[in-house]
């Protein structure tokens, strides 16, 4: 092939490093006023009185909105259970009440930035607090505060999985394991803060420039709250400076766009501007959602795992957000790759008063991958046997059920996943099955207090939407030239957060059409100029938007045969159906792709601070066909090193509702000093048969392991297995003394 699986230069990339490219934050345009928000401040409260005047006499002050100016005041990406604005005025039933700390009460426009700060100080706001919960186990109990009164319980959603007959399955066993897990919350520290302007363009839409990930989402979300058409609402993303989910739910976008719509309505034609400061992102936006997870796992001798009963208890936060999709991923990844013939699972997402929680690189994933690796590796050293060789009898294989009873799409590869990883990292495949790496091959440490171990783990992820949302991805493919074609304009919505989607579009553009990738030319991210492309999420984008560009192309170039010039041609994708989860067995088909993924990781312990030093990771990922190999060793890099940060430093602290960690100098996520010192990136290429060139989504998949395969390499260095994280310092030391070890 001509273009794809070439490490083509990003074509942002010059933009990037010289300033060029503009950020929603850069943006500024003339006669521009200045937004900022009053945020609750309180995790649960009535708002009894909300008094502005004073705020609105500042002078500079152009208005202020409460919730009376919102038309329809609610949103939310499942279910609209959340105020766009809290506080009397509202149609929507119990819309004075705030639920967590960044609940939105005001906007301020004024002149400047520092007008609107200022007058943010003269708004007085009399709240009647409420009973907090925060504990996700206590707020399931009947008698617990409901967050929502119409809903009758705290406990939004509830999935159930049987397959099989659990107790036989335990009965069969000659080895049970039971652990209670609790993974924590975690913040997207993406570069760029929430920020945007919003404006009325030149057709009368009700503009947005604003970072997100799925555009015509966010035009449908404002439009709702604005009761408008969305085809009065436009939505254009400059670049973005990250996402990794974190900006999937709304932020800036429909307030933005509600203030430079009040104030044309006054007569005031002038766009709006917001820039978060990292305190208001850290408060503003959702999280990875914690959970405890209490697993029962059973084997018999010869390392088949036979039954597997799980519990898993989602942190939902104060809204639902996409808590009932992440809860999916958990509930269908918390028994693992792995085909056990007795299952049982009970999931629920709960209602508490923290920062919701939301979309998060694995969605789901990387909480059901802990539990799930962390029972094999305790079942491999019950048994006495290698945890690589308990996985290679385990695993997936084609035509083997999950948990949910349905056989995997076909290009079933985790088995060969686990051996490349395996092989790459020193285990040796014997008569008697795998071998780890013997103590010597991991180096001999520097001093006798530092500890050295070896971990490892295995996960599989969706790749598209699941559990029956719609979807489905349009392109639109332009041939112009005369003779030859001199210039291809593809149009696509999808976002480029910062992983290079645009580029890769671009090289399937080019490979499509069969001409040099400086030909192509993208239209992106504008709801005036794309179709609905879904989100960049899912680990879906390359694939999704590769079928649908190759068959945009595909009928364009059928019109250039024909002599048709220009030849525009336009084209939705749309994969097999999935099902939704049977109410009472959980049967269904959830996904119609998965990637798969292993990982081996080397720790080296010092049992004098508790610090923990990442090595060496090898992570082998089925990427199906690496359109931009680059861009994908690059995936792999960034998702090991976020997830190292995860499991070893990121401490995110919730105390009553209120956030502890609002800085960046109280929540550390890892620097240059903190990184593994090695990153191996194996790229394994087993075509999926749907895939555009065979290629899956990639972008997730590198961090569901990392957890599990760092505190199995911790127990191998220490002999103690931690069930929670993350492993700072304080914790390991905790978890010395009360081994004895110290």
């Amino acid at each position: 092939m001509a273009v794809i699986g070439k490490s083509i230069r990003r074509i942002d990339a010059l933009g990037k490093v010289t300033g060029e490219t503009l950020f929603p934050g850069d943006i500024n345009m003339p006669d521009q006023a200045h937004m900022k928000i009053f945020f609750a401040g309180r995790p649960d409260a009535i708002i009894r009185r909300l008094d502005i005047s004073a705020a609105e006499a500042v002078p500079g002050v152009l208005a202020v909105f409460t919730a009376k100016d919102v038309p329809v005041n609610e949103y939310g990406l499942i279910m609209p259970d959340q105020p766009v604005l809290c506080g009397p005025g509202s149609t929507k039933p119990h819309a004075d009440r705030v639920r967590f700390v960044g609940d939105q009460v005001a906007l301020v426009v004024a002149e400047t930035e520092a007008i609107a700060a200022e007058a943010l100080k003269r708004i007085v706001v009399d709240y009647q607090d409420l009973p907090v919960v925060t504990d996700p186990l206590q707020a399931m109990q009947p008698d617990a505060p409901l967050l929502h009164p119409e809903k009758g319980s705290n406990v939004f959603v509830h999935y159930r999985i049987r397959k099989g007959d659990v107790e036989q399955g335990f009965e069969a066993a000659d080895v049970i394991v039971e652990s209670e897990y609790r993974t924590p919350s975690q913040e997207h520290v993406f570069l760029q803060p929430e920020a945007g302007v919003a404006y009325i363009d030149e057709q009368g839409r009700v503009t947005v420039q604003v970072a997100g990930q799925w555009t015509h989402e966010d035009r449908q979300q404002i439009a709702h709250a604005l009761g408008l058409p969305e085809e009065q609402i436009r939505v254009i993303y400059p670049a973005i400076g990250g996402a990794f989910g974190g900006r999937e739910d709304m932020s800036v976008q429909i307030v933005l766009a509600l203030a430079a719509w009040r104030l044309h309505q006054r007569g005031i034609k002038r766009p709006v501007k917001i820039v978060w400061s990292r305190e208001e992102s850290i408060i503003g936006h959702h999280k990875r959602h914690p959970f405890v997870i209490r697993a029962r796992w059973g084997a018999r001798r010869d390392g088949k795992v036979v039954a597997a009963e799980m519990e898993v208890i989602q942190d939902g936060g104060a809204y639902a957000y996409t808590s009932t999709k992440v809860l999916g991923n958990a509930t269908l990844m918390c028994t693992g790759p792995y085909e056990i013939p007795h299952v049982k699972v009970d999931a629920y997402g709960v209602y508490t008063n923290h920062i919701p929680g939301g979309a998060f690189r694995g969605f789901g994933g990387p909480q059901g991958a802990f539990a799930a690796e962390g029972q094999m590796n305790k079942l491999a050293e019950a048994l006495g046997m290698d945890s690589v060789e308990i996985r290679a009898r385990n695993v997936l294989t084609e035509g083997a059920l999950l948990s949910v009873g349905t056989p995997l799409p076909e290009g079933v590869s985790i088995g060969q996943v686990v051996e490349r990883a395996a092989e790459q990292a020193g285990w040796s495949h014997t008569a008697k099955g795998w071998r780890r790496p013997s103590a010597e091959a991991l180096g001999e440490p520097p001093e006798p207090h530092l500890k050295r171990g070896v971990g490892f783990a295995c996960a599989f992820k969706n790749v598209g939407f699941s559990f029956g949302f719609p979807e489905q991805s349009w392109a639109t493919v332009e041939l112009h030239g005369g003779a030859e074609i001199e210039e291809v304009v593809v149009h696509h919505a999808g976002a480029d957060c910062g992983q290079g989607a645009h580029t890769v579009m671009a090289q399937m553009a080019a490979e499509a059409v069969g001409v040099p990738l400086e030909k192509v030319r993208l239209v992106v991210s504008d709801t005036a100029h794309t179709d609905n492309s879904g989100s960049t999420s899912a680990s879906r984008m390359t694939f999704m938007a590769g079928n649908a560009i190759r068959g945009a192309a595909s009928l364009a170039l059928k019109k250039w045969e024909a002599e048709e010039r220009p030849a525009i041609a336009t084209f939705q994708y749309r994969p097999p159906p999935t099902t939704p989860y049977d109410p009472e067995t959980g049967k269904s088909e959830p996904n119609f792709a998965y990637g798969y993924v292993a990982q081996a990781v080397t720790v080296e312990v010092d049992t004098e601070t508790g610090h923990v030093r990442l090595l060496r990771v090898v992570c082998a990922d089925d990427v199906g066909k690496a359109i931009n190999p680059q861009q994908v060793q690059g995936q792999i890099e960034g998702a090991v090193v976020q997830a190292a940060g995860y499991v070893t430093m990121e401490d995110f602290r919730q105390q009553g509702g209120y956030v502890q960690t609002n800085q960046l100098s109280t929540y550390l996520i890892p620097t240059v000093l903190d990184i593994p010192e090695r990153v191996e990136s194996v790229i394994v290429e087993h075509p999926d048969p749907l895939g555009p060139w065979g290629a899956r989504g990639m972008g997730e998949m590198p961090f569901l392991p990392v957890a599990p395969a760092v505190i199995a390499a911790v127990h191998d260095a220490l002999g103690i297995w931690f069930d929670d994280f993350p492993l700072t310092p304080e914790r390991v030391i905790r978890g010395l003394k009360e081994a004895g070890l110290r």
